[in-house]
This record gives structure tokens, C-alpha cells and sequence, in this order.
């Protein structure tokens, strides 16, 4: 379900202008542990041609293909073009007034990530906001 993409009408050309568009993804509940579904796709974010940056309080001091770990968007310290979520439902108010306060246009949560308050936070703050869809299916789906 994609939520507040105004400029196109199609959900797939919304969804493809974004993936186009895009350079720089912080992955936000990013993980160095082989089974997490972020591990996996962090790496093909990464293989895909994005720049990743992880970001988790609790793997601090690690690296994800070359990218220190970051604390919090806040601490990412550079512009980011889509935060992509793997948290918790009940995470996503939060995360989403930290994008607002870094200024990052989109906000990306993941299958099976969804909550009721994201439409409008993100629509009233102009924010482009997809919500239960693998950002990694529909860049192989869309733009490979």
C-alpha cells in the first residue's frame, strides 16, 4: 500500500519513480545476523548500485558492506533519499518523526510492517510513505 505519492497516478510508476530516484538508503533495524531478513536486503540494496547505511543502537562499532553502523537517523549526518524500516509496528510514529527531523522524502516499511497513524503523519509532513511491501521484490520486480 503506497500512501501519499501525489505527482503519479500508477502504483507501479509511483513505486518505480522512487526506486529511480533514490541514491542513499538508511536501513533502519539493519543487522549483521545472517538469518535477519534486513541482512539480506541491505545486500541487495548494496548490489543493486544504492548506498546503505545501517542504522541500530545495539550494533554499534560494527559495519555493513563498508558502512558504520549509526545509532539513529539523526546520527547518519548527511542527506538521506529513503529511510526503509524493519521495525515493529508499534516503531513506526517514532520513525517517522525522526525521518521528518532529518528530512528524508520517503519512508519505506517493510512486509508486514504497517500502521494505522502513517498515512496521514506522512502525507501532513509531505512524505512519500509505502508501507507492507519488500522494497528488494519490487526493485527486482520494477527496475531490474
Amino acid at each position: 500500500m503506497i500512501r501519499f505519492a501525489p505527482h503519479l497516478d500508477d502504483e507501479s510508476a509511483v513505486l518505480r519513480d522512487l526506486l529511480e530516484r533514490t541514491r542513499t538508503i538508511a536501513v533502519l533495524g539493519a543487522s549483521v545476523d545472517p538469518w535477519r531478513p534486513s541482512l539480506g536486503v541491505a545486500s541487495y540494496l548494496v548490489r543493486a548500485g544504492y548506498r546503505v547505511i545501517p542504522v541500530n543502537p545495539t550494533a554499534l562499532g560494527q559495519s555493513l558492506h563498508g558502512e558504520a553502523f549509526r545509532a539513529s537517523l539523526a546520527d547518519v549526518g548527511e542527506p538521506i533519499d529513503l529511510v526503509n524500516v524493519f521495525r515493529r509496528p508499534e516503531f513506526v510514529p517514532g520513525v517517522l518523526e525522526e525521518a521528518i527531523a532529518v528530512g528524508a522524502p520517503a519512508v519505506w516499511l517493510q512486509l508486514g510492517i504497517r500502521h494505522p497513524l502513517a498515512p496521514q503523519r506522512a502525507e501532513a509532513a509531505g512524505i512519500t510513505l509505502v508501507m507492507d511491501r519488500c522494497i528488494s521484490i519490487e526493485h527486482r520486480r520494477l527496475v531490474r
